[in-house]
């Protein structure tokens, strides 16, 4: 197999290396903690209400709230979930699939809703789902669950690829855009090659929807797509943020052996994945995905791999939306993202924070961390990257909010949510 042109791609991403710095905390605060939750079964996701009442998941069991008195209500489980005020038959995890995002209506306070990303079995061989719920006054259940998309692709079949298992590259990030309101969708490609240029499979996809499930306007999706859809073309995006200032969003995204992405999205836009085998100079690959080709199961230089099987293709796609960040060309697990907000946080107000989950392959450092992204104006490109200095232990960083109280928690996957603050 030959790998393609791709001078434009290395060019870029050699460009983009350069921007980014190394030092330490560089320009910011000292930083302090405290382990708000510890014990639990891999957090996914966290939402807050204006009183500091935190919603959060754990992929394999289910849906719970912490009161701001330290108490915690268990809402809504899956069947193996034990003390949960409902469960719900339907519901399962397995591998990267589960009780996934969670999101607070904008107008909580007079509907109390609130949104799930969960894989489900009602559908044969099963799908991911978006559920709205209610929440009562008293926080101690939900009630009226509302799907409102159920059709999100889930892979039930283990394939032959790196973490190949079922329930693979499955998205599941739920965010509420502040500016317009919409709830945005983050999706997986599913190690399925047809998935992320297809105009009708929603995975691969950030979606954008308002809180009944329909299309919210001006998704600008390409003729012939489902209208739900508000920029496509991606292998697995588990963050995206609303810049502050103008809300623009901002998405993270893993990468394949290569090449972890941050993305400014454009309405209707293509992220450029396209792992279908045939395509662009490749030829058959295995199990129908092209994925992590070439030599998927052994370490290669990360360059020469990026350029037989790009996380975007600007060669075959040249109007796709240019990453302004590719972590320096490696593939380290890129998961949440959120913006830190307030002048208690000094020179990092303003700026994005990515979390890392750590993934080594072929000799590339496994990278457990939060970075601190700088990006340029037209977010198209970065000032500059620094690591966040911890000051607790590091772990897979699934997901990364701030509190209304101008905290940021960090959950990890090994059970804990921290909170952390500027000194």
């Amino acid at each position: 197999m030959t790998a393609l042109p791709a001078s434009r791609l290395l060019a870029s991403v050699a460009a983009l290396a350069m921007t980014a710095t190394s030092a330490l905390g560089a320009d910011g605060p000292e930083l302090s903690y405290e382990t708000v939750l510890t014990d639990l079964d891999n957090p996914w996701d966290m939402a807050f209400l204006p009183d500091g009442t935190m919603f959060y998941t754990e992929k394999c069991l289910g849906l719970s709230v912490l009161l701001p008195s330290g108490e915690v209500n268990a809402l809504l489980g899956m069947p193996e979930g034990e003390g949960y005020a409902s469960t719900a038959d339907d519901l399962f995890c397995e591998g990267q699939a589960g009780m996934m995002g969670v999101a607070i209506d904008p107008d909580f306070e007079d509907n109390r809703r609130i949104y799930v990303y969960s894989t489900s079995n009602m559908t044969a061989p099963g799908t991911n789902r978006v559920m709205r719920l209610v929440v009562n006054e008293d926080l101690t259940e939900v009630s009226d669950r509302t799907d409102l998309i159920d059709s999100i692709p889930y892979k039930p079949e283990a394939s032959d690829h790196p973490f190949g298992g079922p329930g693979a590259h499955n998205g599941g990030r739920l965010r509420f855009n502040p500016g317009d309101g919409y709830l945005y969708v983050t999706t997986g490609d599913t190690h399925n090659g047809e998935v992320p240029q297809s105009p009708t499979l929603l995975g691969g996809k950030v979606l954008r929807i308002d809180t009944d499930g329909n299309a919210a306007p001006d998704n600008n999706a390409p003729e012939g797509f489902d209208p739900r859809i508000y920029a496509y073309g991606f292998r697995n995006v588990q963050g995206i943020a609303f810049r502050p200032g103008d809300n623009r969003p901002i998405i993270a995204e893993h990468g394949p052996w290569h090449s972890d992405e941050i993305t400014a999205l454009e309405p209707g836009g293509n992220g450029g994945w396209d792992p279908r085998p045939n395509m662009a100079g490749r030829e058959d690959c295995p199990d129908n995905y092209c994925g992590y080709s070439p030599n998927q199961m052994e370490g290669m230089d990360a360059a020469e791999r990026a350029a037989y099987m790009p996380m975007t293709d600007l060669e075959t796609y040249p109007d796709a939306m240019p990453p302004a960040w590719t972590n320096n060309g490696l593939s380290q697990g890129m998961s949440s993202a959120v913006f830190l907000t307030g002048d208690h946080w000094g020179a990092w107000d303003g700026r994005m924070l990515v979390g890392l989950m750590g993934i080594g392959f072929g000799g590339t450092p496994v990278g457990q961390r939060i970075d601190v992204v700088d990006l340029s104006d037209d977010g198209l490109s970065v000032n500059s990257v620094i690591e966040m200095p911890l000051p607790m232990d590091s772990g897979r960083f699934r997901s990364l909010v701030q509190g209304p109280d101008g905290a940021l928690y960090a959950a990890i996957d090994e059970g804990d949510i921290y909170r952390l603050t500027p000194n």
